[in-house]
């Protein structure tokens, strides 16, 4: 099992910084987390860890080379319910993640469906969602086969964080060789899922985990709430039950890169600790 970091564990600091803290914690590893397209003002200026799309490959691949670390993903998590707009976050920036990652030579991109935040998509059922995700992953998906890069889908959302409508929108995209799973085990169970049977059901589907374990105040939110950014605990400390995920990935033999999703350098540094004393 590969142990990386999310590149967002200090506040208001740029990119760079974010790989300074994480190989000061001597992890290997980071993904890609934020991103957008053209210039940001807050990259510009120091203040946010964002990654533009449009950057020239080199500027990022010699900025990791810099600070020793290896990215395993680009994350591209979007809006796929509500209707197409230039300030949502979306198919176009899908294909842009997936042709960046590949001029990087990294093999996954990570992208989910969201909830939605128009009436539009507030007023969609069922059926209706798993065709706007279908439409909108469509060429995504063609770019991806292309390019030879993973695209997953990751718990993040109204349809990914139910382990049957996972299954149902995985049936509906098909491309099984392409499309795959990014398990986040603190979003699949705030969204009333069971991370653990995402595991025993998927199998081989997932080919990357996000580390995050969930504390019993977020309880009363279970279902309501489709993702949350990151753990505020080490893992283990919460009632996720991270420790019966390692041991059910270890018995299908998961080998893949898997992120920490946890705030806090003794917060992270603890749950690499106990993953490690967790998996054989």
């Amino acid at each position: 099992m590969i142990i990386g970091c999310f590149a967002l564990v200090e506040p208001f600091t740029s990119f760079e910084r974010q790989l300074e803290a994480i190989k000061a914690m001597g992890i290997d590893y980071v993904d890609l987390t934020d991103s957008h397209e053209g210039g940001s003002l807050g990259v510009e200026y120091g203040f946010s860890a964002s990654m533009s799309l449009d950057s020239h490959p080199a500027n990022i691949r010699e900025m990791l080379a810099s600070h020793g670390l290896t990215a395993t993903s680009v994350c591209a998590h979007a809006n796929l319910l509500d209707p197409e707009s230039p300030d949502r976050f979306g198919t176009c920036q899908i294909i842009k993640a997936i042709r960046l990652a590949h001029l990087l030579g990294i093999k996954q991109v990570i992208t989910t469906e969201g909830d939605p935040k128009t009436d539009f998509g507030k007023g969609l059922d069922e059926e209706q969602m798993l065709l706007m995700c279908a439409s909108k992953l469509y060429e995504p998906i063609r770019w991806a086969r292309e390019l030879g890069v993973e695209l997953l889908l990751e718990p993040h959302g109204i349809l990914t964080d139910r382990l049957e409508t996972m299954v149902r929108l995985l049936d509906v995209l098909g491309n099984e060789d392409v499309v795959g799973v990014n398990l986040d085990t603190g979003n699949s169970w705030l969204g009333g899922g069971d991370p653990l049977c995402f595991v025993k059901t998927l199998g081989d589907r997932i080919k990357h985990v996000h580390w995050k374990d969930m504390g019993s105040e977020w309880l009363a939110q279970r279902g309501a709430v489709y993702g949350c950014g990151m753990g505020n605990i080490p893992l283990g400390d919460g009632i996720v039950g991270i420790p019966s995920i390692v041991e059910e990935l270890d018995r299908i033999g998961f080998d893949g890169p898997t992120t920490l999703e946890v705030a806090g350098t003794e917060n992270i540094l603890e749950s690499v600790q106990r993953l490690q004393s967790w998996s054989s």
